[in-house]
């Protein structure tokens, strides 16, 4: 193999002697997910990615589903889909922060790794992310709905020996964004938090909460999204379609509020519900992803509230949210409740659009 060809009957014979040369070559293909249509999905091949500089390969070995799912009921056709994985590093260019053989958390995003943003760690948020993919010279090779991906070596993070790639892969979006939210709420075991939405990130979010020790009030009107929250740790679970679900929450609250709340639903009503439950001098963490919203800035400023826009966390962080990996196995196993072979996409997206799962992983070599 080379430059991602393989040759061919490499040598050839003529009269005169041998005479090395090239005949043929054919070249490596990947199976990548690709959507052809509303509700239409498949595999389609594509070129390996080559690693390049600080960019590595790696096989993909689990990839956690998200919100691509909603882009499944859509018109159109793509094949760039997934942004969580774990898998194996089976590549490089130079030597580096990972070597041959290192089993790796993908992070998300491909930021530049040089302004003032990246440098502190916080590189989810990188004014420039995805402008360093040209010196790549691929496309199509950022996706983890994929057997390999193209990723800088610095956003790839140790798996500990004990540790699967299932359960590391939960590190992305499954509990990271959440877990971040946490982090900036300095979220303990004195806090009632209210979480709105158990769509795979809310339901990561109920983890990190009883993790950290906190009383868990989730919000959410699908029912078995419901029951998994109960079953992860939620100590009540309210519906949102209730009329008088803010007084149910202050209820359950003892007439104060929750002390810190977080958005997972993309729902504009749920920021406004955080914002008239969550009691004074409380924090609001918004993570669902909502374009647009109205907010009555004066209930914020009102009741003292703080307001905290977040993707994911500090990579500084990434040892903490290892080891609590290792500390919540049988929650982690709770929260995943499917896997399909990446052969099977079409079924995998069928169900999430049922709401019917909490976390789902793909395998891309089944």
């Amino acid at each position: 193999m080379w430059n991602g060809f393989v040759f061919e009957n490499l040598i050839q014979t003529d009269k005169k002697g041998i005479i090395p040369y090239i005949i043929q070559k054919t070249e490596i293909l990947m199976k990548v997910v690709a959507k052809f249509g509303p509700e239409r999905a498949g595999l389609i091949d594509k070129p390996d990615p080559v690693a390049k500089g600080e960019f590595v390969i790696v096989k993909i070995h689990a990839a956690p589903m998200c919100t691509e799912y909603k882009g499944f009921k859509n018109d159109g056709e793509s094949d760039s889909f997934g942004h969580e994985a774990a898998g194996e590093v089976v590549e490089i260019a130079q030597q580096g922060t990972v070597k041959v053989g290192d089993r790796v958390v993908v992070m998300p995003h491909f930021p530049c790794g040089k302004c003032y943003i990246c440098l502190a760690g916080e590189y989810a948020h990188c004014p420039d992310d995805n402008q360093i993919l040209h010196i790549t010279e691929q496309t199509g090779v950022t996706a983890t709905f994929a057997q390999y991906i193209l990723k800088q070596d610095w956003l790839l993070v140790p798996i500990p020996e004990e540790v699967s790639y299932h359960h590391a892969a939960m590190a992305c979006c499954g509990l990271g964004s959440t877990s971040n939210a946490m982090r900036l709420m300095n979220v303990n075991a004195f806090d009632t938090v209210l979480i709105t939405g158990m769509g795979p990130i809310g339901l990561g979010g109920v983890i990190n909460a009883v993790y950290r020790g906190a009383h868990v009030i989730a919000v959410e009107s699908h029912p078995y999204r419901a029951a998994l929250a109960k079953k992860l740790g939620a100590a009540e679970v309210v519906n949102p379609q209730d009329e008088d679900v803010g007084d149910q929450i202050r209820d359950l609250t003892g007439g104060k509020g929750p002390d810190k709340g977080i958005e997972c639903s993309a729902a504009p009503a749920a920021v406004q519900l955080l914002i008239d439950v969550t009691r004074p001098k409380g924090h609001i963490a918004l993570i669902g992803g909502i374009r647009e919203v109205s907010i009555q800035g004066g209930n914020i400023i009102n009741k003292g509230l703080t307001v905290h826009g977040t993707r994911h966390y500090n990579l500084i962080e990434t040892p903490a949210m290892m080891q609590m990996i290792t500390q919540v196995k049988e929650q982690l196993d709770t929260f995943i409740t499917h896997t399909f072979p990446m052969s099977q996409i079409q079924e995998a997206w069928a169900l999430q659009c049922t709401h019917n799962c909490g976390k789902v992983v793909l395998d891309a070599w089944d």
